[in-house]
């Protein structure tokens, strides 16, 4: 599910404790010039293809498309399949919570989906803006990129091959870059659910509560301050699930997902001790916090204390009956969790750039050798170098007729910083580490809008010169130009 959290914030600390670059190059001023000099903004943005092929199947296009080719180059890379990868190996540990035959491992569906799957089924509004073009690659107006792994939820419960069901897939979205972000990521997503028709008695409490005795057991200090449900904060799905039913399945899932934290921090705690014998081994603490997602009622957030912070896991919660009933099987109620592969990977293996999971040097993959066969040989990544980055501003002005630019008119064309995101990275790759925004200018008498960013330009595999990243930030500049209509100062 598109399990919305402060996960991103949570984790930067860990992410971002690798420390500062010891020498850059500096953000080259020269460059910059004035409206008089300015280039002229292109008057038609390039048009779509007629078709584009991704993962071997052609697709028609029409002006909704918007996936640029290094975006569909990493479609068949499917990195959470991958033998030894860090993200497939966290997969591996979660799968191992969760075992067959009770649970169905779904991890190759493909990720061309339909609106339909993708937001309908799970009743996102039509105005959401998880749909705008600025968040989401789409093939043509009925097809996308899926967002995340419950575009297909639906179809797994009306396929009612299991009790439960985990999807581990690669998902896509428009974004900002910095070194826990990319445009591609995957997530893992799972259910448990009960037949009211198959359980004895049709007592769905008492086979919740048999089933939540078989278990495996924990030790972990758990804080846990908040009833089952409340009728204003997290209420219950009344009409649909009783008091009993609903805390019998809140205890489930909340002793399932802890198990699941103790195998993942329990692995990432020995591979610190391995690569730091000074590590400092704090017990293992959780919280549950009642949180809000529109798939689920009542909701939570599961936070882990690691490493002298509290970092938040994962959301989950009592699925809404409604997503049961239009998937065809009314007579279910269970559970459900979502969760960021690339992140929790991150942190079990001390990986401080998500880049790194795309990287093909063997510096980076031989340090997971053999570890998909023996979950043991499990350790934290060791930096194999540290190249210099370079920053480069770039400054310009708005297009007039976009509202942000100090258009009036009805209708314009707002500038949003994920196309300018988009852009930075389909010209430079994998090489931009960073892009922030360090200024913000309106003109006092036109209202017209000024913006100045600041780009990192780092390679992990080799060093970047200062000539080589002002090639690059030339062509960003020229694609600004021509693409979003921008006048350079």
């Amino acid at each position: 599910m598109m399990w919305t959290s402060r996960i991103n914030a949570a984790l930067r600390r860990p992410i971002w404790a690798a420390g500062s670059v010891s020498r850059t190059c500096q953000p080259c001023w020269s460059s910059r010039r004035f409206l008089s000099e300015a280039t002229a903004p292109a008057s038609i943005p390039p048009a779509a293809p007629a078709t584009t092929e991704i993962n071997g199947k052609t697709y028609a296009t029409d002006s909704w498309f918007n996936v640029p080719p290094n975006i569909i180059d990493r479609v068949p890379r499917r990195l959470h399949l991958q033998n030894d990868h860090p993200v497939s190996i966290t997969r591996q540990i979660i799968e191992s919570v969760f075992p067959e035959p009770v649970f169905r491992y779904h991890n190759s569906l493909d990720p061309v989906v339909t609106t339909h799957q993708n937001f309908d089924s799970l009743g996102f509004p039509k105005d959401h803006p998880g749909r705008a073009k600025t968040d989401t690659y789409y093939v043509n107006s009925e097809t996308l990129l899926r967002t995340h792994t419950s575009a297909h939820q639906a179809e797994t419960f009306r396929a009612n091959q299991s009790e439960g069901y985990l999807i581990s897939a690669d998902v896509y979205r428009r974004d900002e870059i910095d070194r826990s972000h990319y445009p591609v990521f995957h997530q893992m997503e799972g259910a448990r659910s009960w037949d009211r028709t198959k359980v004895p008695n049709g007592d769905i409490a008492a086979a919740v509560w048999s089933d939540l005795e078989k278990l495996p057991k924990h030790n972990i200090d758990v804080r846990d301050p908040n009833p089952p449900f409340h009728h204003e904060r997290n209420p219950l799905q009344e009409g649909h699930h009783s008091a009993a039913e609903a805390e019998a399945i809140a205890a489930h899932l909340k002793k399932s997902l802890e198990f699941m934290v103790v195998e993942i921090f329990t692995r990432a705690k020995m591979a610190a001790k391995k690569a730091d014998p000074d590590f400092v081994d704090e017990p293992l603490q959780v919280r549950w916090v009642e949180a809000y997602f529109p798939f689920t009622s009542p909701s939570w957030e599961l936070e882990v204390y690691y490493d002298g912070d509290w970092l938040e896991c994962l959301g989950c919660g009592v699925v809404r009956q409604d997503i049961y009933i239009n998937a065809g099987v009314p007579s279910q109620v269970g559970w459900a969790f979502g969760i960021g592969l690339d992140r929790i990977a991150m942190l079990l293996f001390g990986i401080p750039d998500i880049r790194l999971f795309w990287s093909q040097d063997e510096r980076f993959l031989r340090q997971f050798s053999g570890v998909s066969d023996n979950l043991d040989l499990l350790q934290r990544f060791a930096p194999f170098s540290k190249h210099p980055g370079c920053y480069k501003d770039v400054s310009f002005w708005l297009k007039s007729t976009s509202a942000a630019g100090g258009g009036t008119a009805a209708n314009v064309h707002d500038f949003h910083e994920n196309d300018f995101m988009e852009i930075v990275r389909s010209v430079a790759g994998d090489v931009v580490e960073d892009v922030k925004l360090r200024d913000e200018f309106t003109h006092p008498k036109t209202g017209r809008q000024s913006r100045c960013y600041r780009i990192l330009y780092r390679s992990s595999e080799r060093t970047l010169t200062n000539t080589i990243a002002n090639e690059l930030q030339a062509k960003v500049e020229k694609s600004l130009v021509e693409k979003l209509g921008i006048v350079l100062r």
